[in-house]
């Protein structure tokens, strides 16, 4: 058998969840999945990568099944693909926090309350009929009970009662949900001059939360993709999402109602920083998603072990995770005696200045690996034997430097926002860097070093190794940064 026929048997899936059909198999159901499906967490936190998304795909794609679930309904609040839903509250005028609590608010009921009413559309309970008529007189009823569908409408509603120009004295409502109208964008009615009446926030959630128990159900609100939804637009950002923790913390008076939170963790980090009310209860239902190498190895070979015909042909069918991914893998990378052997090789190279070694870093490394290998065996072809490596050391080489690649431009660059431009001070120049040869690079007084590279440190860019900065080895390639000192 040709060596090319094996790699090409190596089937990783995709690494990124929302395109992987085959997730399913692959999913390793770990702490942060079981706290999830047992209550116990509402909001949680991972860097890109490291699988917030694939953890909620296979939450919708089992619940069903899970019986601490059996009471348990989700509603799915966001797009998993196309341009975020919540866009548009970056594209409005800005509002103030309390504001983007009442939109949020408003988003979760009409939400929520318009999938419940189109569940039991046949047979409605007296709380049903209520809310179904709250929904109608607020404006927030509709046919459509997709999230897309149901921001926009949000939306609609606050651009006709946000000012149309400076004359008019008028902003959306902070105490409740605006009753509106069609035609009538004012505070008050154009007919009688009287201000339109206005549904409380609690008002309106006790009466979608005393539905749900009629039905004896649990709504799941998700959210997802809450760091794409306001990129480019750090003005809305902080207060948007400050705006949605609050709302998280409130909805916590009702138990039938339940936001469950995706979120990055430095964004996290940053709509928290210079305080943030009661983040204690925030924290107490927070787990943060973090691999640990022997999960990363475990991740990998389960992927592998789908091509049942390839551990077949490779005699690998009763190996450990270790066996495995040695009879694919050469012993070392670089062929020296000190030289690290692959698997440290990779995990080195994966991660980011923050130690963080996402999955999806692994599996591309190791897809664009089986790539560079197949286009090496048309080459050349090779004649398979037993303990003979499937991937060479070249094509792992080339691989990372793809990888290192793309991800400079989809992660680090992307995420960077106006850091890009420091960033791409760096290009060129020498991985190790001290305060005298940042100073030089970036063109500031050596007395702004550390308050400026800050960012970049928070960023995973670079890393505090003593008394120097280090750029890690994922970034370099992409970045065209060579090994050695600039100093």
């Amino acid at each position: 058998m040709n060596t090319i026929d094996l790699v090409r048997r190596i089937d990783l899936g995709n690494s990124v969840a929302e395109f992987d059909n085959e997730l399913e198999k692959y999913f390793v159901e770990t702490e942060p999945f079981r706290a999830l499906v047992e209550g116990r967490v509402d909001v949680i936190a991972g860097d890109k990568g490291t699988g917030k998304t694939a953890l909620y795909k296979i939450l919708v794609e089992r619940y069903g099944a899970i019986p601490e679930l059996s009471a348990v309904e989700i509603v799915t609040a966001f797009n998993p693909t196309g341009n975020p839903v919540f866009q548009r509250l970056a594209q409005q005028e800005k509002l103030t926090e309390p504001q983007y609590v009442t939109v949020w608010k408003a988003y979760i009921l009409s939400l929520t309350g318009n999938w419940l009413l189109e569940l039991y559309d046949d047979a409605p309970t007296d709380k049903m009929r209520e809310l179904d008529e709250l929904l109608k007189r607020t404006g927030l009823r509709s046919a459509d009970d997709s999230a897309s569908t149901i921001f926009s409408k949000i939306m609609n509603v606050v651009s006709r009662i946000l000012p149309s120009s400076a004359e008019v004295q008028f902003t959306l409502s902070e105490t409740g949900i605006p009753i509106v109208v069609p035609k009538v964008a004012f505070t008050r009615s154009e007919a009688t001059g009287k201000r339109a009446p206005e549904v409380p926030h609690e008002e309106a959630l006790s009466l979608l939360n005393a539905a749900l128990g009629e039905a004896d159900l649990e709504a799941w609100v998700v959210l997802d993709r809450l760091d794409e939804a306001f990129q480019g637009f750090p003005e809305v950002e902080v207060p948007a999402l400050r705006a949605l923790f609050r709302t998280y913390l409130d909805l916590l008076e009702f138990p039938r109602i339940k936001t469950k939170l995706f979120v990055r963790r430095d964004l996290f980090r940053k709509i928290t920083q210079g305080g943030f009310v009661n983040l204690t209860h925030v924290n107490a239902k927070k787990v943060e998603i973090i691999w640990e190498e022997e999960d990363l190895m475990n991740l990998l070979c389960r992927r592998i072990r789908e091509s049942v015909a390839l551990l077949e042909d490779i005699d690998g069918k009763d190996d450990s995770d270790q066996e495995l991914f040695d009879r694919i893998f050469p012993d070392k990378v670089d062929d020296a005696e000190r030289k690290p052997t692959t698997w440290r090789w990779m995990m080195a190279r994966i991660r980011d200045g923050n130690d963080i070694k996402p999955p999806r870093n692994l599996i591309d490394l190791v897809s664009k690996a089986r790539e560079a290998q197949l286009r090496r065996e048309e080459r050349e072809r090779r004649t398979f034997e037993v303990g003979q490596d499937l991937i060479e050391s070249d094509s792992i080489k080339r691989a990372l430097s793809r990888l290192s690649g793309e991800r400079v431009e989809d992660t680090l660059l992307a995420e960077a926002g106006e850091l890009s431009v420091l960033i791409e001070k760096f290009r060129g120049g020498k991985a190790e860097q001290n305060e005298q040869s940042i100073a030089a690079q970036l063109g500031i007084d050596e007395s702004e070093v550390k308050a400026t590279v800050k960012p970049l440190v928070d960023l995973g860019f670079l890393e505090v190794v003593g008394t120097s900065y280090k750029i890690p080895m994922l970034y370099r390639d992409g970045l065209e940064v060579t090994q050695g000192k600039a100093f």
